[in-house]
């Protein structure tokens, strides 16, 4: 079954998938925010059409680990899609620190335009998000 990324902010929301077999994450959108339950009803439908099992949320924890004032807001978004998913669903929280600054060198390093970035940075970092999880999920225990 196939899984969601997202990655949470302010003005968007980057959205990721992974294949069938869960081995890669490809990015899919970016969806501007009209707030919790709009956002909610829009990956709700994603997940529908895409026959999600898993989402996984990128958390932006603070550099000390710790859950600082964003991270408490995404939790808020995480609570509300976890009600709106109901069982079905898995819903989890990802560590994202460093996501969109390691998606930044790499588009930096690629020679993308300044314009063409900002275009594509959240949805990759969705992918980004993602695929650490697909990755750590398929590690021995």
């Amino acid at each position: 079954m196939r899984a969601l990324g997202l990655d949470i902010g302010v003005k968007t929301i980057g959205v990721a998938a992974s294949d069938e077999l869960g081995l890669a994450a490809h990015p899919v959108e970016t969806i501007a925010r009209r707030g919790t339950e709009a956002d909610v009803a829009r990956v709700v439908a994603l997940v529908a059409e895409r026959e999600v099992g898993d989402v996984v949320v990128g958390l932006p924890l603070e550099l000390s680990g710790q859950a600082g004032r964003r991270a408490r807001r995404v939790r808020l978004f995480i609570d509300a899609l976890g009600r709106a998913l109901g069982d079905e669903v898995g819903v989890h929280e990802w560590d994202e620190r460093f996501s969109t600054a390691a998606v930044e060198r790499v588009l930096v390093d690629a020679d993308l335009s300044r314009r063409r970035r900002k275009q594509v940075i959240d949805k990759q970092a969705a992918a980004y998000i993602l695929q650490g999880w697909l990755d750590a999920r398929r590690q021995p225990e």
